[in-house]
């Protein structure tokens, strides 16, 4: 099998002056890039390289990519301009798909049947990007010491019973800001400002760390309660360590406002890149990828939910349990995102 191409930072420069160059003698533009698809990549997952290899495999469509954070991905294809290579952004996170859109690299997909896959409330209003996976926003105790009593919401991280036993990422991280933004969108900034304030006042220990540094906190009795994605739950209990399966198992999952506005629900997307070169074969990799096959191969590859209705959900992903997830337009994520900012800045939230 072929190795995937994967364009690195050293050799960038090479990348795009290969695809912003002139056709060969005897073949026109169109048709020296007819074999190609150039992805903009901020997933970092083996098993994405797995599932662009199939994709080659299956339609001879090479897939180049370039792989960076969201922010220096956004920024390049915007200095980039019309002379851009790239056909394809993906990313994590529908804040990080907002600024996409706020810096305008992208344009609608125009694809009916490939939009129809995807719920509305995963895909942009005017179908700028659609999601390829989701994950929920939930909170994790220690199931030594039992479910947390009356903790069954995110206004609930706020309750004076948590006083000290809160452990939680920076408010800088997009994960909460996202869930921030969609709170802003439900209750209003007043009321989502108050609530930061409640959870400031329920610290255990200043913001550090990813979710895991978390999950391990609640582990180690270092605090009762926290905040995580559940790929990473799904990703230590299907780890192939012993130590990361068994720090699984010591971790109860709350999902919250089961009876109200459901859980809050993100996604990592993709957008079609407003100068595009390889228009066709982006779109042929999209619907590639929202396949029920290849939503449930992503499913196991990095522990989220598929994003497409009936397609199987991986076993250990299935483990974590159902649950009723919010409806919001995660767009919305994107628009209260400064909002957010400034509600967690006055509520003093590292």
């Amino acid at each position: 099998m072929a190795k995937l191409p994967i364009i690195s930072s050293l050799i960038a420069g090479m990348f795009l002056a290969a695809c912003s160059g002139p056709a060969p003698d005897g073949v026109t533009a169109d048709e020296a890039s007819s074999g190609e698809v150039n992805v903009y990549s901020a997933r970092h997952y083996d098993a994405d390289l797995a599932l662009y290899e199939q994709f080659s495999e299956e339609t001879g469509i090479k897939v180049n990519l370039l792989e960076g954070n969201s922010d220096e991905l956004i920024a390049r294809m915007k200095a980039e301009g019309d002379l851009s290579p790239a056909d394809l952004l993906v990313t994590v996170d529908a804040g990080r798909l907002w600024r996409a859109v706020e810096a305008d690299v992208l344009t609608p997909l125009g694809d009916e049947a490939l939009l129809n896959r995807v719920p509305d409330a995963f895909r942009h209003p005017d179908n700028l990007w659609i999601g390829l996976t989701k994950r929920a926003r939930v909170i994790v105790y220690n199931e030594a010491n039992g479910r947390p009593e009356g903790i069954d919401t995110y206004a609930d991280l706020a309750d004076p019973s948590l006083n000290g036993q809160v452990c939680i990422r920076s408010s800088s991280n997009i994960y909460n800001i996202s869930l921030m933004a969609s709170l802003i969108a439900r209750e209003g900034e007043e009321a989502a400002e108050n609530w930061a304030r409640g959870v400031v006042s329920n610290f255990a220990r200043r913001p550090q760390g990813n979710d895991t540094a978390q999950l391990r906190a609640v582990a180690a009795g270092e605090c009762g309660v926290t905040l995580a994605n559940t790929y990473y739950i799904g990703r230590l209990a299907a780890s192939d360590a012993e130590a990361d399966r068994a720090l699984a198992e010591q971790l109860g999952i709350i999902y919250p406002n089961q009876d109200t506005t459901g859980t809050h629900v993100n996604i990592s997307g993709a957008g079609l890149t407003k100068y595009a070169p390889n228009r066709e074969n982006a779109l042929k990799l999209l619907a590639f990828l929202t396949r029920d096959d290849i939503q449930t191969a992503i499913s196991a590859g990095n522990n989220e939910y598929p994003v497409v209705p009936g397609a199987p959900v991986a076993p250990q992903v299935q483990a974590l349990g159902e649950f009723v997830e919010d409806d919001l337009n995660v767009d919305a994520l994107g628009r209260y995102q400064n909002a957010a900012v400034r509600a967690f800045d006055r509520a003093g939230w590292e």
